[in-house]
């Protein structure tokens, strides 16, 4: 396999872009959408400002990568290889993606829109929703220990299907732990 390293690609699509090991590596205004990624090893790398939309990353590799102000709608995490995963979230719209199972604990997720996110039976200990849209997130037998959750927003999340030792919360914020009680307060 190809590698590259402290390379920066800018407005590159798939069709110039070869499967190789990138580390530490910038990824600029770069269209994926729809593409393919798979096998494609990520480390230490950055991508700002890309289009990764409904991307396929079956095994794909990423190990320290960072995403900045990337539209990243349908992609299904629990695709990409899962060994040392870790990523960081800053400014980015991940509607409708998936996380489900994955380990990903201390995932940052800052001022993100993350509508309609599955988080089912992934474990997100320590992780940060800073400022970050969670309308219709699904939490289900997640680990949530440590997290938190004070400024986000739109989340609900039963306490009795997911674990939440010391997780964090704001007390305004405090109505998505309740919406499953369907009671009412003034």
């Amino acid at each position: 396999m190809d590698y590259f390293a402290e390379q920066t690609f800018t407005k590159v699509t798939t069709s110039e872009f070869i499967k190789a090991d990138y580390n530490d590596c910038i990824f600029e205004n770069c269209n994926f959408a729809e593409q393919d990624l798979s096998g494609y090893q990520f480390s230490d790398c950055e991508f700002r400002d890309c289009d990764l939309s409904n991307v396929k990353i079956h095994q794909a590799v990423f190990r320290d990568v960072v995403f900045k102000n990337c539209k990243m709608i349908g992609v299904n995490f629990e695709d990409c290889n899962q060994f040392n995963i870790s990523f960081r979230f800053n400014d980015c719209i991940l509607d409708h993606s998936s996380f489900y199972q994955l380990d990903v604990r201390k995932t940052v997720f800052k001022n993100c829109t993350m509508r309609e996110v599955d988080f089912t039976e992934s474990n997100l200990s320590n992780s940060v929703f800073d400022h970050s849209d969670l309308l219709n997130a699904v939490f289900e037998r997640s680990v949530l220990d440590g997290t938190d959750f004070r400024n986000a927003e739109h989340f609900s999340i039963n306490p009795n299907q997911n674990q939440l030792k010391k997780t964090r919360f704001s007390k305004d914020n405090l109505m998505g732990l309740l919406d499953q009680l369907n009671i009412v307060i003034e």
